[in-house]
């Protein structure tokens, strides 16, 4: 097949493309960067200007663009980045899908698995309501914008990601760094959820949903071993052999983080439900198994 990347240098669509090109798919770029191989096309982000031309001989489009919430402080215009870097090319890609002459089979829209809220009663799949709070209202935007993709007669996906642990990049060497510090232990009460994903499972789930004629719809990416922050911090503290005493209060974290805490202080307890339905398999299911993995890449990199 041949997928097109929206945001494909970012630490995700770089994953991404490079998984896919090794299962044999042939992969196109779009970036804001200046292309640095034929195969990139540049683009603003938020027009069909350059690039849209290419979609008649694309067979999927994947939607990976979005700033990064740990990027600190959420201050009005940091929240405004977070919209607009969301909805801008989100549109982008849905008009230029529309124009098209020739029509993609699948579009994926990469999503977070926030839609859900920070708080809640149960364990959350893909049958549970979006909630209300600002994470959750922010991503239901960013789907709703390219929802009308589906009745252009394209497959849409959904997928509704937990954090994603790559030893190199993204919010994992940061999540391990207390630890590795000497200062590892749980966080507010610790028994929040820690939603993730092992960035092999990540880029796994993405080419398995791809591929799938029957896969449509929500799908939440995230592990199937539900896993609390004081679990999450116990089990990296015991892979480093590191100390695991050090409790860092809630009402610390909220006096230096803002309304950025709710990443650290809250966390909804989700599962995979539809995934495993349609029969994926986890590679890294539990937290124990992706930290192997995990520090011993980091180990084999060093």
């Amino acid at each position: 097949m041949r997928v097109l990347i929206a945001g494909g240098t970012g630490f995700m669509g770089s994953a991404l493309a490079h998984h896919l090109e090794e299962a044999g798919h042939e992969v196109w770029i779009l970036t804001r960067r200046e292309p640095r191989q034929p195969k990139e096309l540049q683009w603003d982000g938020h027009s069909v200007d350059g690039w849209s031309e290419c979609l008649s001989e694309i067979d999927a489009v994947v939607n990976t663009t979005g700033h990064g919430l740990e990027h600190w402080p959420w201050t009005a215009s940091q929240k405004s980045r977070f919209i607009r870097s969301r909805i801008l090319p989100a549109l982008a890609l849905t008009s230029a899908i529309q124009e098209s002459s020739s029509r993609p089979r699948v579009f994926v829209q990469i999503s977070g698995i926030n839609y859900y809220g920070a708080k809640g009663e149960g364990v959350a799949d893909e049958s549970s309501p979006a909630a209300d709070d600002y994470l959750a209202e922010l991503t239901v935007q960013w789907e709703g914008v390219t929802r009308r993709i589906e009745r252009l007669g394209v497959r849409r996906v959904v997928a509704r990601s937990a954090v994603v642990l790559d030893a190199h990049s993204g919010l994992f060497p940061l999540m391990v760094l207390p630890v590795r510090l000497g200062a590892g232990g749980p966080l507010g009460d610790g028994r929040q959820a820690v939603p993730w994903i092992h960035i092999q499972d990540q880029v796994r789930a993405l080419r398995f949903l791809i591929e799938n004629d029957n896969a449509s719809g929500p799908f939440n990416l995230i592990a199937p071993d539900a896993t609390s922050n004081a679990e999450f911090m116990h089990a990296v503290a015991m892979a480093l052999g590191r100390p695991y005493w050090f409790h860092t209060p809630g009402f610390a974290l909220r006096a230096v983080l803002g309304e950025m805490s709710t990443l650290i202080l809250d966390g909804r307890y989700s599962q995979p439900k539809r995934l495993m339905e349609i029969g994926f398999h986890f590679r890294y299911p539990t937290i124990k198994s992706a930290l192997a993995d995990l520090f011993a890449e980091s180990s084999r990199t060093a």
